[in-house]
């Protein structure tokens, strides 16, 4: 019986990883003969077929779900790259825009950057081929290669100037954990990745932040497709009421798997956002946490892949990825294809609400006034306040807030029960706002109002 060396839940690929099935391996009696035995003892799920009277490894691996696979051994170093935001292109991070590809982050000691590109540059071409109009899948697949090699991006400045850059493809790593410090002292933690260190990430950021000021955190698992079921172990323990990380169903036996408790600590009410994109170890974790009341899950609905795989080497050095289980968080309920439901569901980008609710926090005692939907105009806008609070009113005293972000400056006018707010620069369409009335005293009350622009 071969020994399960990693579980990994993980679903949704940052890179794109050029697999091709070694066909020597395919018809390799032995190594079939292999794969049959580990999945009989080991696999759970259905078998589509007659497991016995397979006669090649795709034959098998057509007969299971969508999560096993056969790897080579260059097919399993990508795919672990992948998980680790590690792979060998031109070091960019791209989105697709209508004169090219739009490059949004260069990273530091890429060929990128020694070759001088820019975040803002748009690609237009890749060796003398356009690719104004492609995705950036088509765009990547472009810009990837092998360690070493050469490849020739056309630019458009930012000063619609041209230029061609040769670029040699290195190994890079994007970034796992962003940070910053939201207005009001809220922490933003973003997590891409449940990476081997992701864990130790969140822990440094966590520490950093409070050392900054930070009294409250939005942890962000969006579009986070999982990875080492060790590092959502080690997360969870930095949460004070988790004690259980899952609930674990294999093929012979059932688990209760603890949290590795961290010596710090995420405060109670951490809000954590997630999406339809949020998966496997980020639904491990989100789970955990909303069962045991450790955190407030923000956003929609995750993806439902309630699904663990090990990975089995092979005689030949290959690897067989193998649904070894299915998890759960502490209270039991399914993940696998339903997802985990946050506790606040939102229809907009969930930092919104999630900022909203952590800044009411610090302001109990301040009433809120009905929310300001759809303001079309981005350079000012008029708020109607209760009858009496016009004398309460300093206008030193009143702060907006852009949501997810920090304070914008502006200029308060005030006419009778009208008050009208005027922004340094342009409000952005799409954003939301809390507007603060702070009282000129202790004994008078304070007054918040959620403001929504459209687009």
């Amino acid at each position: 019986m071969k020994k399960l060396i990693w579980s990994f839940v993980f679903v949704l690929g940052f890179f794109l990883l050029p697999f091709t099935t070694t066909h020597a391996a395919e018809n390799d009696q032995q190594l079939i003969k292999e794969i049959k035995e580990i999945v009989k003892d080991t696999y759970v799920g259905t078998i589509n077929g007659n497991l016995e009277k397979a006669t090649s490894i795709s034959e098998i691996m057509d007969m299971l779900d969508p999560y096993s696979t056969y790897f080579t051994k260059q097919e399993f170093e990508n795919y672990m790259n992948s998980i680790n935001l590690s792979t060998i292109g031109i070091g960019v991070v791209i989105e697709e825009h209508e004169d090219g590809i739009h490059i949004l982050q260069v990273i530091e000691g890429s060929g990128a950057f020694e070759a001088g590109v820019q975040a803002g540059d748009i690609i237009i071409g890749v060796d003398g081929e356009s690719i104004i109009g492609r995705s950036t899948q088509e765009a990547s697949s472009l810009l990837i290669g092998n360690e070493g090699t050469k490849v020739e991006v056309t630019l458009k400045n930012s000063d619609s100037s041209k230029t061609t850059k040769t670029i040699t493809r290195k190994k890079f790593t994007l970034p796992n954990v962003q940070t910053d410090l939201l207005f009001g002292n809220v922490g933003y933690i973003s997590l891409a990745s449940f990476s081997e260190d992701g864990a130790q990430l969140v822990k440094n950021a966590l520490i950093d932040l409070k050392k900054r000021g930070a009294t409250s955190f939005i942890l962000d698992l969006q579009n986070n497709g999982g990875g080492y079921v060790t590092t959502a172990e080690e997360l969870t323990g930095l949460f004070q009421s988790a004690k259980v990380a899952y609930l674990l169903e294999e093929a012979h036996n059932s688990y209760t798997i603890p949290a590795v408790q961290q010596d710090t600590k995420f405060p109670k009410d951490t809000r954590i956002l997630v999406n339809r994109y949020s998966a496997s170890a980020s639904e491990m974790l989100s789970a955990s946490l909303k069962d045991q009341k450790a955190a407030i899950l923000y956003g929609e609905t995750t993806y439902g892949k309630g699904a663990m795989q090990g990975f089995y080497t092979l005689q030949d050095g290959s690897y067989l990825k193998l649904t070894v289980g299915k998890f759960t968080g502490p209270a039991g309920h399914t993940i696998h294809e339903v997802g985990v439901k946050p506790n606040v569901q939102t229809t907009t980008a969930p930092i919104f609400q999630a900022h909203y609710d952590a800044l009411k926090e610090k302001y109990p005692k301040y009433k809120q006034l009905s929310t300001v939907k759809n303001i079309a105009d981005t350079q000012k806008f008029t708020v109607k306040i209760p009858a009496g609070l016009t004398s309460q009113i300093a206008k030193s005293n009143i702060q907006l807030a852009a949501l997810g972000a920090k304070e914008v400056p502006v200029a308060v006018k005030i006419e009778g029960r009208t008050l009208t707010v005027t922004p340094k620069s342009a409000l952005s369409p799409n954003q939301e706002y809390m507007l603060l009335i702070h009282p000129k005293s202790k004994d008078q009350k304070g007054y918040y109002q959620h403001i929504r622009i459209s687009n």
